[in-house]
Parts: C-alpha cells; sequence; structure tokens
C-alpha cells in the first residue's frame, strides 16, 4: 500500500508539470514557495516571481514533458522528488529537447505542500 504522503505528491507532480505545460499561472502560483530556487539546466536560477514571468511570457513554453523513474522520500515536513525528466520546450525562442535527472523538493508550509526547489542535471 502506497503511504498517502507520497500519493499526494505525486499528484502534485503531475499537477505542476500540467500546469507548466499549460502556462497556467494560477495554478503555478499556488504550487510554488515564495521561498522557490528554481535552477535550470544550463546553471540559470530563477525565483517565483521571474519564473513565474517567464512561463507567462512565453519565454520558457513548454510543448511535452515526460517524467520516468520517479522516486518520492519523505521526511517529515519535506518531500524529495528524484527522477528523470524529458520534456520538448522553447526557451526564448529555441526549441530544445531536454532530458535531465532532476531533484525537486516540496516543502509543507503552514500545512499545505508547496514546490520550493528544483534542480536539474543534464543526462549525456
Amino acid at each position: 500500500m502506497t503511504d498517502p504522503t507520497i500519493r499526494a505528491i505525486e499528484q502534485l507532480e503531475k499537477r505542476r508539470y500540467d500546469a507548466m505545460l499549460q502556462a497556467d499561472l494560477t495554478v503555478l502560483g499556488d504550487m510554488l514557495s515564495d521561498s522557490l530556487a528554481y535552477t535550470h539546466s544550463n546553471a540559470a536560477r530563477d525565483d517565483k516571481e521571474s519564473y513565474l514571468q517567464k512561463v507567462g511570457a512565453k519565454f520558457f513554453d513548454y510543448h511535452a514533458i515526460s517524467n520516468e523513474d520517479q522516486e518520492i522520500k519523505v521526511f517529515g515536513d519535506v518531500a524529495l522528488v528524484t527522477g528523470v525528466m524529458k520534456a520538448e520546450v522553447t526557451v526564448n525562442g529555441t526549441a530544445k529537447s531536454l532530458n535531465n535527472r532532476y531533484l525537486a523538493v516540496w516543502l509543507r508550509e503552514a500545512g499545505e505542500w508547496r514546490f520550493v526547489a528544483y534542480a536539474p542535471t543534464p543526462v549525456s
């Protein structure tokens, strides 16, 4: 039987990827922690405000995202998600295919899970 917290994080991850594909700033804004540290595979970094601005402006225009080998570990109010994320995305007008191992971090803030950090590493 799967832990209910792990199921909740799995659903949040799916919802986050769906919101990225749809550029749904309302859903993303609700999910993201105000302390967000979003590192990209090129080592650039965004906070919540800059990430939402770039998604809304289609600087990041996600076309397809898949998530493989996902593993979730929960430590109290912190959930660590690892896996492989593959995506087709246009970044500032340039089409890119991403293939990254990643660490995504969720933090329970005031009783709600919020996405607080992301760190990908390109797979060669």
